[in-house]
């Protein structure tokens, strides 16, 4: 198997310049240049020789004219191997100088026997493979190296938040602060205010460590939020304007598409700009990483309202207690604080459909579980059964960032199961609960903050060594930079055909309300998911033509 090629930022200051085609472009190894510092923090591991970079235009990969986006990096090796690495200000911008990484003189680092990232490790998104099967997608790994592309007196950073609201906004924030400081000795770093419009509305806050040390403890944004408000010619004058040179971008899918687009006008007009990007979701839809960061906390805080759920449920006589969490098209949360409480008896998410009446239908499924055990526990996310409402009921619209604006399945479901059991003479108490937005409010706990600190170091790590026009993203439990387009092509969604949905409906004994139908297709979806995680490239025309009526739809 052919190893990856070493990326100009491991490598001398001899990076070539972007290729007008797709042909291929030798990479010197970076021993052939590398200062020679005689100290512990130095990366002295053999690096193989001989690499070469595949270019190809983004509209050939993606199906799609896309005029002046940059060119696809993509290495081909022996066994299936792919290698999907990010853009770099080198690309564009040639001879740039290089600088010994701060981080090698740093005594908090060295007690570390290795601390630089080999050039040549990349991070599996197809960890479980067969004996004599393709190797599949492969990313470049997070970390520090050993030669950066920005002085540290040189940098001026800024950091905006977009979309809604996260548990770890803050802990991000104040760890990219942080990590710029303590670890790179930056000082210049601004808070852009109020989301993408906050750019050219010119409001903005100074950060320093000592301003945000105390951030992580609250919920929400100290920069406050907003969606759409995205103006790039505005947005990359306002970067121009201000002399910053490092962008990072917190935010969900809508917002990485729009960091992609900076990053595109950066590079026309060729500005030595890295700009990065955290991925935020409560939802957790965001494809390729493991999860978002936040998630943990929102199951947990789920299991809040599920218990209170579960305590008036018991309390009454055909107690029936109804939760409807957050998940629009995704029903991760509350898929997973169902597995977490073992309290609850159906879970209904957008990828599983379901129906009211009949022989195995929602209405025939509480009432025998009231009749066993005299109470019953429902968890809805709130994009589940929407198209059952919109049978009765108009659509609403769509939100400032695109989004069709939901009807609530919550309240929708608490009349008809109350309409069901007044027609059917008998008494039922149903208490509705709906702590949809409390969940995404709150701190994130010990857990998210941890893995908030490792994201918002992973990223700085990436623009100090010039890497641009990525993600950052957890990967089989490894940190690597993900190209914006990964993210952006389609949304993760529970697979109503693998063994953690099996598990639930394990758990809950409910009906899996699903004909032969859907569950071929949902199966026909896997194969195909799994075929693009084998090496194939992922094609948004053909992404089109799968049937989007249960897990597998595009936006």
């Amino acid at each position: 198997m052919a190893p990856p090629p070493a990326s100009p930022a491991d490598s001398a200051p001899d990076p070539r310049p972007i290729a007008s085609a797709p042909v291929p472009i030798t990479v010197p190894s970076p021993r052939d240049h590398t200062h020679h510092h005689h100290h512990h923090l130095v990366d002295r591991r053999d690096t193989p020789r001989g690499r070469a970079w595949d270019w190809e235009p983004e509209r050939n990969r993606r199906g799609e004219a896309m005029d002046g986006a940059a060119a696809v990096k993509q290495v081909s090796g022996e066994a299936g191997y792919v290698l999907e690495d990010v853009p770099h200000v080198s690309d564009y911008l040639p001879d740039l100088p290089t600088y010994p990484n701060p981080l090698q003189d740093n005594p908090a680092y060295s007690v570390v026997k290795q601390y630089f990232v080999n050039p040549d490790d990349t991070v599996c998104q197809k960890i479980v493979v067969h004996k004599d099967g393709p190797r599949g997608n492969h990313f470049r790994r997070a970390g520090p190296r050993q030669r950066v592309y920005f002085e540290p007196d040189e940098v001026h950073a800024c950091i905006v938040t977009c979309g809604g609201l996260c548990p770890g906004l803050n802990t991000v924030i104040r760890e990219i602060v942080c990590g710029l400081s303590d670890m790179y000795g930056v000082t210049k770093i601004l808070g852009i205010q109020g989301g993408y419009r906050g750019f050219y509305a010119r409001n903005t806050i100074t950060l320093t460590p000592k301003s945000v040390n105390d951030i992580h403890k609250r919920g929400g944004t100290i920069l406050g939020s907003s969606r759409g408000g995205h103006d790039t010619v505005k947005i990359v004058d306002s970067i121009q304007d201000r002399g910053i040179n490092q962008v990072y971008v917190i935010g969900g899918d809508g917002t990485q598409r729009g960091a992609g687009v900076i990053f595109e006008e950066v590079r026309r007009r060729g500005l030595k700009v890295s700009v990065a990007g955290i991925p935020k979701t409560i939802d957790n839809d965001i494809p390729v990483i493991d999860k978002s960061f936040g998630f943990d906390t929102a199951v947990e805080e789920a299991q809040r309202a599920i218990n209170a759920a579960h305590v008036e449920a018991v309390s009454a006589e055909n107690g029936i207690g109804l939760v409807k969490l957050m998940g629009r098209h995704s029903g991760f949360i509350a898929h997973y604080a169902t597995l977490a409480s073992r309290d609850v008896d159906c879970c209904l998410i957008p990828e599983s459909p379901f129906y009211l009446e009949g022989e195995g239908g929602l209405f025939r499924y509480i009432e025998k579980r009231l009749k066993d055990n005299g109470h019953m526990v429902i968890v809805v996310a709130e994009g589940a059964g929407q198209k059952l409402i919109a049978e009765t009921m108009q659509s609403i619209g769509k939100d400032a960032s695109g989004n069709e604006l939901l009807l609530d399945v919550g309240l929708w479901l608490s009349q008809k199961i109350n309409e069901y059991f007044k027609k059917n003479k008998m008494t039922i108490n149903l208490k509705y609960i709906d702590p949809t937005y409390m969940i995404r409010a709150i701190p994130s706990n010990a857990s998210d903050n941890v893995y908030c600190t490792l994201l918002a170091h992973s990223v700085v790590h990436g623009a100090m060594a010039g890497y641009t026009g990525f993600t950052i993203g957890q990967v089989n439990g490894r940190h690597c930079y993900i190209p914006f387009y990964r993210i952006t092509e389609k949304q993760n969604r529970v697979s109503i055909t693998d063994r953690m949905w099996a598990r639930l409906l394990s758990s809950t004994n409910q009906p899996s309300f699903l004909c032969n139908k859907v569950v071929e297709e949902a199966k026909k979806e896997q194969e195909r998911a799994a075929q693009l995680l084998d090496g194939s490239p992922s094609h948004r025309k053909v992404d089109e033509k799968v049937p989007a009526s249960n897990l597998g739809g595009t936006k």
